[in-house]
């Protein structure tokens, strides 16, 4: 068993006395508020506002650092598109949700609906839930994204479809990109890295790292080739771009 240092202890500390507590009242208080706004039909700004302080809070209730690359790639809010970035831990949507900065809804498994209060206040909020296991999902998800984008909310998908047992991606599912063509919008692809450190897969105790979030620019689906042979060339195209900012796939 790997001896625990001095500052990770304190660390681990700081964790079950602060910031667990912080973590447990904060996402309580954000679902509640968002369970709450779907009765009074608060407008959607309210609902980005609280899901941003959230994912601030936790991160900074957690002492994680988070810089951000690429800023002048995100699109304007009047110009929704396909957000597509690699899945490396739970804390990519702390991450996502603090720092991207444009109005979006989540496409996410349709087992997460079950999660106690989280899944009733992501059903609040608009989400969007897919079901990997029913061939008919994908059209009633972009159905739901048409709804999403004529709000000109963006649209956010992880194309691996879970998070990295290893750290390093696996091959992305065309999911995203299917979706990117019937709709006629840009994909922006993302980059995580060192949320992998942060929080691994299968572990609950958090460390201290920096992740670093950059945003590439946008491109459209049609200057990868003509259907249906764009799908799976920009799913390469977005997959080889993410990488290029990873420091274990370079």
């Amino acid at each position: 068993m790997k001896s625990l240092t001095l500052s990770r202890l304190l660390y681990l500390v700081y964790l079950f006395l602060v910031g667990f507590p912080l973590l447990f009242l904060l996402t309580s208080l954000c679902c509640i508020l968002l369970i709450a706004a779907s009765y009074l039909h608060v407008p959607a700004s309210f609902i980005s506002r609280v899901t941003k302080c959230w994912s601030w809070s936790c991160l900074a209730a957690t002492l994680c650092c988070v810089e951000v690359r690429g800023r002048e790639h995100l699109p304007s809010s009047s110009a929704p598109c396909v957000v597509v970035a690699n899945h490396q831990s739970a804390y990519d949507i702390f991450v996502l949700n603090a720092y991207i900065g444009i109005p979006f809804k989540w496409v996410m498994k349709s087992e997460l609906r079950r999660l106690p209060l989280v899944g009733r206040a992501c059903e609040a909020s608009g989400f969007i839930f897919v079901d990997e296991t029913r061939v008919s999902s994908i059209t009633h998800t972009i159905e739901d994204a048409k709804r999403v984008l004529a709000t000109g909310s963006s649209i956010f998908i992880f194309p691996e479809g879970s998070r990295t047992e290893t750290g390093r991606m696996i091959r992305f599912k065309k999911g995203a990109f299917v979706m990117a063509s019937e709709l006629d919008v840009p994909i922006l692809p993302v980059t995580i890295d060192g949320a992998f450190e942060v929080l691994r897969r299968g572990t609950y105790l958090p460390h201290r790292h920096r992740i670093v979030l950059t945003i590439h620019p946008a491109f459209h689906m049609s200057e990868q080739g003509n259907p249906p042979a764009h799908i799976p060339a920009s799913a390469r195209l977005a997959q080889q771009t993410i990488a290029s900012a990873l420091s274990q796939e370079s």
